[in-house]
Order: structure tokens, then C-alpha cells, then sequence
């Protein structure tokens, strides 16, 4: 399958940021996101053993460096990619790095070892798009650090229930702790005062993050960030959303309609047209 299949079948909210993109521009970050796609669909798949996973998983970091017989087609692409923009190949291992947490980490103590993950998992692949986006001022890095850690943060909030039907909590124990909500609690999907105030407590978390992201974000590069504002508007929107009815993620699977999501694209590309701050934004 090439790059173009892989991202077409994912139905990512990203794949639709790419609109704003020029073609050349589109194909190499689609192929980008190929990669992310393949290496995490390793590292979730129910067919595969752990071993399995850590041996496809290494393939990749191999295939990074150099050729292998028999490599898939895309892994050539993102050599090329990887020259065309002097990507280093550790940036896209960190990437890998992330998914590979996920085989053998199922609770995160503390608030600072799940940012390890949210970095590896997200902002490196943030740190990736904007070299492919072109950037003039340094401080974008920033920019998208501070975001994927917001949209990853977004994304731990929306699937709670999910992931610990998975397995897996993200939600640091510490926070746990602080609010009085047990994994017990989770076991039962109890609903109440507790529950809600973690939430909030790490609702607020995204939010800052949505915030620092905003006012990292250099003027001269606002137009180039257009599908990370436009990823931006719609996981904010996302958030608000999950907020406003008080985080009912344990019946209910949010998500914004196709003509919600239509509608924030065209307003991040009207306001990368005209370079409008994005503190303007929702």
C-alpha cells in the first residue's frame, strides 16, 4: 500500500490539515504520515505478538539508515524524504521511540514521564511537519512542541475509557491521587465529583498547552503553520466540546461532523491568508 492509501484509509483529522498544503508539499507529508501510521499500527495491532512488534518495530529503525531486501515501498520514500529535508534519522526514531512505549508501559506515575510519552508520540511528529512546512524563526519549534502535547493530551481525555479497555491509563497516577479517583473507580466507569474534577485538572493541562502553542507561534510563520492551526482549531474545538458535557467519555465517543470540521478549515486558511493571530481562534 503507498503512502497516499495508507493516509486515505486512516480517516485522520490530520490527513485533512493537508488541504492547505501545496501538492509537492502534500505528497511529502503524507508520506511522513504514512510512516507515523505504519509504525503505530505495529505497535497496536492485535495479531501480533510483543516480540513481533519489537522485531517489525526495529526493522523500521534499521530501514531509516539504510536499504533492506524485501523493505516496503514506503520506506525508500522516507529516505528520500529524510534527504530532501536533512532529517535526521533520530527524529524519527523518537517517533517509533513513543509507539514502542506502548509494549510495555500501562500506567505512567507522574505527570513529567507521560510528557515523555505525549513528547515522542506527538510533538516529535510536530517537530517533523514543520520542517516539511518550512519555517523561518526558530521559535516554531516551540510552537510545535507546546501542540502536540496539547493535542495528545486532547486525545487521552477523549479515549479514557477506550485505552484502559485497551489496557492501558494515561492519565497519570499522581492525578489519580490528587482527585481521589481509583482505578478501581475506572474498573466501575464511575461517574462523579471525582471524576469530573480529574478531568478538568487535565483539561486545564491541554489548555495551557493550546495556549503556550498560541503564543509561541512567530508571525512570519502563521501562513506555513496552516494545517498545525488548522489540527489546532479542530482538537480545541474537540476539547471544548468534551468540557461542555462535563466529560461523559465513558457513554459517549466525541467527534466533530465532517461540515464542523469543513467549517474550521476554511476559517484557519482564511486567517493564514490574512495572517491573523491565532489567539483570534476558538
Amino acid at each position: 500500500m503507498n503512502a497516499a492509501a495508507i493516509t486515505r484509509q486512516s480517516k485522520s483529522n490530520l490527513a485533512l490539515a493537508f488541504v492547505s498544503l501545496g501538492r509537492e508539499r502534500r505528497r511529502d507529508i503524507t508520506i511522513f504520515y504514512a510512516f507515523c501510521r505504519v509504525v503505530d499500527d505495529i505497535a497496536d495491532s492485535a495479531e501480533l505478538s510483543v516480540i513481533e512488534k519489537r522485531v517489525r518495530l526495529a526493522n523500521w529503525r534499521h530501514m531509516l539508515r539504510a536499504g533492506a531486501p524485501d523493505e516496503p515501498l514506503l520506506a525508500g520514500d522516507v529516505r528520500q524524504l529524510m534527504h530532501k529535508y536533512s532529517l535526521p534519522p533520530d527524529m524519527l526514531e523518537e517517533i517509533i521511540a513513543g509507539v514502542e512505549m506502548d509494549l510495555s508501559i500501562a500506567r505512567y506515575p507522574t505527570f513529567k514521564e507521560l510528557r515523555v510519552y505525549c513528547y515522542r508520540v506527538a510533538s516529535a511528529v510536530g517537530l517533523v511537519s514543520i520542517e516539511i512546512f518550512g519555517y523561518r524563526n526558530a521559535r516554531c519549534r516551540e510552537y510545535a512542541i507546546n501542540l502536540g502535547l496539547a493535542l495528545q493530551m486532547t486525545n487521552i481525555i477523549r479515549d479514557v475509557w477506550k485505552d484502559f479497555q485497551a489496557g492501558r491509563i494515561y492519565l497519570p497516577q499522581e492525578d489519580l491521587a490528587r482527585f481521589h479517583y481509583s482505578e478501581a473507580d475506572l474498573t466501575k466507569r464511575q461517574y462523579n465529583e471525582h471524576f469530573i474534577q480529574l478531568m478538568q485538572f487535565e483539561a486545564a493541562r491541554a489548555c495551557e498547552f493550546f495556549g503556550r502553542a498560541a503564543t509561541e507561534l512567530p508571525l512570519e510563520d502563521r501562513r506555513a503553520m496552516a494545517p498545525a492551526e488548522i489540527m489546532r482549531s479542530i482538537y480545541r474545538a474537540l476539547l471544548r466540546r468534551i468540557e461542555l458535557d462535563n466529560f461523559r467519555v465513558f457513554e459517549k465517543e466525541y467527534r466533530l461532523s465532517k461540515l464542523e470540521k469543513a467549517g474550521r478549515i476554511a476559517t484557519q486558511l482564511f486567517k493564514s491568508f490574512l495572517n491573523l493571530s491565532p489567539r483570534t481562534s476558538v
